[in-house]
């Protein structure tokens, strides 16, 4: 750890000396080195001294024989840092130990028996410093080391029903749903125990078939009526375990709707899994609190499995539905994660033109989180998402080239566009008569604009007449965005400087410059630059020429002009 930020130190530094504005780079590539500094700066200041003493100190008692006495000093700081300090904390410490025991199937090793000890010897250090503890326990009706119930006066703390509390927390649950194998648990519990990437039910160790969590409605009313008869104020429900979770206000009767139709989803008929999953699209389509409600039930991980479906309108609905549920911000992260990429890239290829228009709004949608981009870009989406911009629908061309634009975004998928051939497609919805696609071809142009292969790919493909027309006559968005290629193709290239300028472009780049958009008249001004610097070495280069020339004429004219030595004849005495 010492030796990263070492290095850290070191790169931010040299990074934050280098004078940017005197090198012939693009903004872009200032944008992105500016990033990286910040990123560097913020783990340069990222040393966590508390959490490498916590770390030494529980090592150091982990690796205790019973018999060895321990540091008081450890003792309370791992006291104080894990907040075991009372009976209810180290109570639940206690039963999360006995549950991990439960799921080692019974053998759990030298690993538990340390840890085991290791909480017994915080629990003694904790009565012995407080030796009223278990009697401030009794006044806080709270439970004794026992772990039986206690009784203040009159007062009796009632006994949760074993089938109200999660099997997980032992605890009274306030979202009760359940698992594939028919077991309930705490919403957020068994959630965090799925996020760990466990694939079995905590309580049978039976592999679950599938991740869906469905809400126990009937026992959780079940639970405020024992609430309520024993005089306790019924449990808050938290949701999701992850934050900002959003919740659906659909109603119960909505609810108990959907989950009808996600079961028809999971059957085994193609018919009924055909209309379960037309309802869905046309559910998750309506409104917001539906596509929240349809996620809490279960419907993502059925809906990817129908993605590999042979019947074409099941595909259709199943890849259209999680397009529609994407637009919920929350369930774009369940939908990777329950790895829906590779179908939805399979139905992009080999699916209906309408299945193929809407794989690629869906793929659009999920880039829009950054970290999809890679995800997507790594599954083979780019390679038919061109080939729909090149064979689609004027509807499928547009989905395209916005999920193109967006991957692009992500430099590594820059390469991979341009080698799937994407530049002479854009090129030629460029110059398509009528084609309606010119917004969106320049807009990735200029992203791979900015990509060695794709200025190598866009020079190649004679776009500077192209270009040059569109700086002339083109929207603003779309002239700012030609000026924008054409900086990073005359990037050290004379060839395409002198191109652009017997096109005659430098007319409209001084009116870019003077009334276009604000990055145009930005990439405008570049090209001012450096076209004037190539004049300027025009002109020199001329005058040298010229100055050259002028030398070896007169150098010539001198040598005409001297005088030759007279001709001696020479005669031959035989």
């Amino acid at each position: 750890m010492h030796k990263f930020h070492e290095v850290t130190a070191r790169v931010e530094q040299a990074l934050s000396g280098i004078s940017y504005e005197n090198l012939d780079i693009s903004d872009e590539v200032k944008e992105q080195v500016e990033l990286v500094l910040a990123q560097f700066r913020r783990a340069k200041g990222r040393v966590d001294v508390p959490d490498v003493e916590l770390y030494e100190d529980l090592l150091s008692l982990y690796n205790k024989s019973n018999d060895a006495a321990a540091d008081p000093d450890v003792l309370r700081r791992l006291a104080e840092k894990l907040q075991l300090v009372g009976v209810a904390e180290l109570t639940q410490e206690s039963l999360a130990l006995h549950e991990m025991v439960s799921a080692s199937c019974g053998d759990p090793g030298e690993t538990f028996e340390k840890m085991s000890n290791l909480l017994k010897i915080i629990k003694d250090f904790v009565q012995t410093e407080n030796p009223n503890l278990d009697a401030s326990a009794r006044e806080k009706n709270l439970p004794s080391s026992s772990g039986q119930a206690t009784t203040d006066g009159n007062h009796k703390t009632p006994v949760i029903p074993d089938d109200f509390k999660c099997p997980i927390s032992l605890e009274l649950m306030k979202d009760p749903v359940i698992v594939s194998t028919g077991q309930t648990y705490e919403r957020s519990c068994i959630e965090k125990w799925l996020e760990q990437g466990h694939g079995t039910c905590p309580k049978t160790q039976q592999t679950l078939s599938s991740h869906a969590l469905t809400p126990n409605y009937v026992l959780r009313s079940l639970i405020a009526q024992w609430c309520e008869a024993n005089g306790i104020e019924p449990p808050k429900r938290l949701g999701s375990s992850r934050p900002n979770k959003t919740t659906s206000a659909c109603s119960p009767a909505e609810r108990t709707k959907i989950e009808i139709i996600l079961r028809k989803l999971a059957s085994s008929s193609p018919e009924d899994q055909r209309m379960a999953a037309g309802e869905i699209r046309l559910l998750a389509k309506r409104n917001a609190d539906n596509r929240v409600a349809i996620a809490e039930a279960g419907a993502i991980p059925l809906l990817v499995t129908l993605l590999s479906t042979p019947d074409s309108r099941t595909q259709e609905h199943a890849v259209t539905a999680l397009l529609n549920l994407s637009i919920c911000e929350e369930n774009k992260g369940s939908i990777i994660s329950f790895g829906a990429v590779p179908g939805i890239v399979q139905v992009l290829k080999k699916g209906s033109m309408e299945a193929r228009e809407n794989a690629a709004a869906a793929l659009f949608s999920l880039s829009v989180v950054d970290e999809n981009k890679v995800t997507i870009g790594a599954s083979g989406a780019i390679p038919p998402l061109v080939t729909l911009l090149s064979e689609g629908t004027q509807r499928g061309k547009k989905d395209a080239a916005t999920a193109l634009f967006n991957l692009c975004i992500y430099q590594g998928n820059k390469g991979k566009a341009v080698r799937a051939g994407v530049v002479p497609t854009l090129m030629r919805l460029l110059t398509e008569p009528g084609g309606g696609m010119v917004d969106e071809a320049l807009a990735i142009l200029a992203i791979l604009s900015s990509h060695p292969e794709g200025k190598s790919a866009i020079g190649a493909a004679e776009a500077v007449p192209v270009l040059v027309d569109v700086i002339g006559n083109g929207s603003p968005r779309n002239r700012e965005n030609a000026a924008a290629v054409l900086v990073h193709l005359c990037a050290g290239d004379q060839q395409h400087l002198a191109e652009a300028q017997e096109l005659g472009v430098m007319g409209p780049l001084v009116d870019l410059a003077q009334n276009g958009t604000d990055r145009g008249k930005r990439k405008a001004a570049q090209l001012l630059e450096r076209m004037s610097r190539f004049v300027e070495q025009q002109k020199l280069a001329q005058a040298q020429a010229e100055a050259q020339a002028q030398q070896s004429q007169s150098q010539s004219q001198s040598e005409i002009q001297q005088p030759h030595p007279p001709s001696v004849a020479y005669t031959v005495d035989r």
